[in-house]
């Protein structure tokens, strides 16, 4: 499929082919949802913690005779039907990652892709770089693209002063084209892929994919 590359100043300078296989395959939605979840899920810090009648401070006498008090038979103000008794069932520290196929992964990411490409939401920059590392120089490409609110830039590779000028903007994420993540890519309203990185994109996700 062909795509117009852009200038840092917003203006049509050539047309670029993009990988069928990559931009312009059919979206698999489900792949694409167990992506995010995966992503999601690896994000997650499972250091909630609740103490058991073993842990809560207290102690492990009977509280009164088994018979004759009147009272509800008891064993330990530790039960958790006491106040500030053990927590029955509650969390504990776990680990919520979880390996996902390779070839689900990379299927929900040129399914993602696809979808840009298709609903206008990809836009193919000429290669630029940051060289003082401020902020407004990126906010200036931006805003000369129409790029505003959420959004993604796919760099050709780790670029560290664009990463530094972008790490101010709100809902701007920036990722190489060999690190890219579902979520970010799918919430992104605009998708700005540096012409270098399309090329690489075509390569490494492409049919010839690297192993």
């Amino acid at each position: 499929m062909k795509a117009k590359v852009f200038s840092i100043k917003g203006e049509e300078i050539k047309d670029i082919t993009l990988s069928d296989d990559v931009f312009g395959r059919e979206v698999s939605e489900g792949s694409i949802y167990y992506a995010i979840r995966n992503e999601l899920a690896n994000r997650r810090v499972g250091t909630a913690c609740t103490k058991t009648r073993s842990e809560v401070r207290g102690s492990g006498a009977k509280p009164w005779s088994q018979k004759g008090t009147g009272h509800a038979r008891s064993g330990s103000k530790k039960s958790p039907v006491w106040v500030g008794g053990g927590t029955v069932f509650g969390p504990k520290p776990r680990d919520y990652s979880y390996t996902m196929p390779k070839k689900m992964k990379r299927a929900a990411l040129k399914s993602i892709l696809s979808l840009k490409a298709q609903n206008d939401s990809l836009v193919v920059v000429e290669d630029f770089s940051i060289e003082s590392g401020k902020t407004k120089d990126l906010v200036g490409i931006l805003k000369s693209l129409s790029i505003e609110g959420r959004s993604v830039v796919i760099l050709k590779d780790d670029d560290e002063m664009v990463r530094r000028a972008g790490r101010n903007i709100p809902g701007l994420s920036i990722l190489s084209y060999n690190r890219l993540n579902a979520h970010d890519l799918f919430y992104g309203k605009k998708i700005v892929v540096l012409e270098t990185a399309a090329g690489n994109l075509n390569d490494f996700y492409g049919k010839g994919e690297a192993k």
